[in-house]
């Protein structure tokens, strides 16, 4: 994993020192004080990426896939990245933020937050350029979360928001969509954030083939009506409807609150499709029941209400396959249910091919490999545009 850190200096010598040093009258940056701006991560400076939260001028990222996507004008650009509670937690390196900064599409940062505060040196050049800068959180909420401090610029230099693609789409889903394990291609191995990237799985790749903005609601493990569970009593607690109208779900805390205490304002993003893959994890309780595949059933068919209040002119996908087909059924019966109690139709049904193993290998915890993720973006992203007419 290519790491690039830099620490500011800071000038603690005497007067005279501080001249020698050349230190004194400057910022950690090498800018003159009174040459200085301050540039919050807000909407009208940068184009965020999914449910961002802005409080106290930092912007925090919690879901897999958050983010900020702006142009720079200039010389020299340093991110700093707040750490939150789990940053600090001793013997927690299983479970740090993992966040990559790409400049003209290049990973040029690509770290574990692993303490209170980082401060990144993105991009120098003796002379000014105009570059796009992308920071993307690429582990999951549930474990962490970042945010993203004010930047300081020179006042002759420039953050202006990236242009909006061509579309929008939403994902919702489980580890899968978080891109759990894609970094560690053995499928002995366990969880860890570090081996997380969401932008190696089959919805960021989704996103990126139809040219859409994106956002993400996934938690690993999280289902329906159950989490994943290896008896046949469910895990109701580890659902995701009960978290889709906050910010996400972290079992750490930032600034004192954690992300499902932050309610959601979905006019802030509309996405003209919403694909929702979730069931994976319930069918290790569902196991072909048919008195629990019903259950499922019928909660699928509330939070397809639920989505569509939040999305009224959405296209919605029912999708799920990838690690199994087993409980592809039940959705559909959802997806048929919902159509005839609702007389909504815009909605869709469809089924991932399975990860085939022998050709694509397998990841941490039997999950997919980037090249299974790579064959699944390909087929949904046809669907769309079959659907969509795109």
């Amino acid at each position: 994993m290519k790491i690039l850190r830099i620490i500011a200096a800071v000038c603690t010598a005497a007067a005279v020192a501080a001249a020698i040093s050349g230190c004194g009258g400057k910022k950690d940056g090498g800018k003159e004080e009174s040459n200085v701006k301050k540039v919050v991560m807000e909407s009208s400076n940068v184009k965020t990426l999914g449910r961002t939260y802005l409080k106290d001028e930092t912007l925090w990222l919690a879901l897999s896939g958050t983010g900020v996507d702006f142009s720079y004008t200039g010389k020299d650009l340093k991110i700093t990245v707040q750490g939150d509670e789990a940053s600090r937690l001793e013997g927690n390196k299983d479970n740090y933020a993992r966040v990559a900064v790409y400049v003209d599409g290049e990973r040029v940062i690509d770290d574990m937050v692993d303490k209170e505060e980082e401060v990144y040196e993105v991009f120098s050049s003796n002379e000014s350029k105009t570059v796009n800068v992308q920071v993307v959180k690429l582990s999951e909420t549930a474990m962490s979360t970042i945010g993203i401090k004010p930047i300081e610029i020179a006042k002759d230099e420039e953050i202006k928001p990236a242009p909006a693609k061509t579309h929008r789409i939403e994902f919702i889903g489980d580890s899968i969509t978080c891109g759990y394990g894609v970094d560690d291609e053995d499928q002995n191995h366990h969880f860890s954030t570090s081996t997380e990237d969401v932008t190696k799985a089959y919805a960021y790749k989704t996103a990126q083939a139809l040219d859409a903005d994106y956002s993400m609601f996934s938690v690993s493990g999280y289902g329906m009506i159950s989490g994943y569970t290896d008896n046949d009593k469910p895990k109701s607690d580890q659902t995701i409807p009960q978290y889709y109208e906050s910010m996400g779900f972290s079992y750490n805390t930032f600034n004192g609150e954690k992300p499902q205490s932050v309610a959601w304002d979905f006019s802030k993003f509309q996405p003209e499709v919403v694909v929702i893959n979730l069931g994976t994890n319930d069918d290790s309780y569902v196991q072909g029941d048919s008195d629990k595949a019903a259950e499922y059933t019928a909660a699928y068919v509330e939070f397809l209400k639920k989505v569509r209040e939040k999305n009224p002119d959405a296209r919605i996908f029912c999708t799920v396959g990838i690690m199994g087909t087993r409980i592809y059924t039940a959705v559909e019966d959802a997806y048929i249910e919902y159509m005839n109690e609702t007389g909504d139709e815009n909605v869709s049904v469809f089924m991932f091919d399975p990860q085939n193993s022998a050709e694509d290998g397998l990841a941490a915890d039997w999950h997919p490999t980037e090249k299974t993720h790579q064959k699944a973006s390909e087929k949904l992203a046809a669907e769309i545009k079959t659907v969509m007419g795109w």
